[in-house]
């Protein structure tokens, strides 16, 4: 009798633990979900007449405020930094408020009033260091499937230093500049495209966007109808200017996809206020060759 009671109780906790799924862009894993109440928060304090600024290492994703007291936004042109505020006059309860950041580390903060706060600008980069609460992987983004954004970030990172060039003959060349498909990965579903673009002029290279799109073969060179636009999940690097003389590797990451064999994938590389545009052609043979990534990976 008490055997049974033991594996009920146990499958309760079974059940409990691991069958619940959120629907959200956002998720976060049954077990870190019982454990999130043991992030210890940052504290700080916000005043009326003064606006707070809070510094992260990356991209701000999600933001929660925990009450009404408090106003917050990203700050104009500086996705990594944010503003918060009082919105009402010295309230006296404790709140809190929590952001998500890309690289998927989660932070929590409780918030004081004080109409004479003289810490108003916090980098948390520079608070993480020295304390054993510094945000760890938890939060996983539904767009990356199992693996979490930090992993995505060091597989990008990896590849891009790595820089072998195992795809041959991928490559555009015209008006000084050079695009190169260097290498073509494959993990948990999702594809990374390995480029280099070169610009072997003294003239400034500046990257306006990147597509990478599905076309028709016959229509590839005279139309944009018949044609399916891919959108990138992630970019290793920020697409900018290329000075002159000099190269410059990234890493693309896309959702696993095919195509028939009357399609090809275009990939173009538009120029800012210039008309050096590079497009790379690839054919569903090309996709399939796509290299396993093995290394040894931590999903802890």
């Amino acid at each position: 009798m008490k055997t049974t009671i033991k594996n009920i109780v146990l499958g309760l906790v079974l059940f409990l633990g691991y069958s619940t799924e959120s629907e959200g862009q956002v998720t976060v894993n049954n077990a870190q979900k019982m454990n999130l109440e043991e992030i210890e928060p940052y504290r700080i304090e916000v005043t009326y007449s003064k606006t707070s600024h809070l510094l992260f290492p990356a991209v701000i994703r999600y933001v929660d405020l925990g009450s009404d007291y408090l106003i917050a936004s990203k700050a104009e042109d500086a996705e990594n930094v944010l503003r918060v505020k009082a919105s009402v006059r010295n309230f006296e309860e404790e709140t809190n408020f929590s952001v998500i950041t890309e690289d998927g580390h989660f932070y929590n903060f409780n918030v004081g009033y004080n109409p004479l706060a003289v810490d108003l600008n916090y980098n948390l980069l520079g608070m993480q260091k020295g304390i054993s609460r510094s945000p760890t992987n938890d939060v996983l983004f539904e767009e990356l499937g199992k693996n979490s954004p930090s992993l995505v970030s060091d597989l990008m990172e990896t590849i891009c230093k790595k820089d072998k060039r195992i795809v041959k003959n991928k490559g555009a060349r015209s008006f000084g500049i050079e695009f190169l498909l260097k290498g073509l990965y494959i993990d948990e579903g999702k594809f990374y495209f390995h480029t280099q673009v070169t610009n072997f002029s003294h003239v400034s290279f500046n990257i306006d966007f990147i597509t990478f799109k599905v076309v028709d073969k016959k229509l590839a060179k005279r139309t944009v109808l018949q044609e399916r636009m891919l959108h990138a999940l992630k970019t290793y690097k920020p697409l900018g200017a290329i000075k002159g003389k000099t190269a410059e590797p990234n890493v693309f990451l896309l959702d696993q996809f095919t195509i028939g064999n009357d399609k090809i994938l275009l990939i173009e590389i538009s120029e800012k206020n210039g008309d050096r545009h590079q497009v790379l052609k690839l054919k569903n043979s090309d996709l399939v060759k796509a290299k396993l990534i093995t290394n040894n990976k931590s999903r802890d």
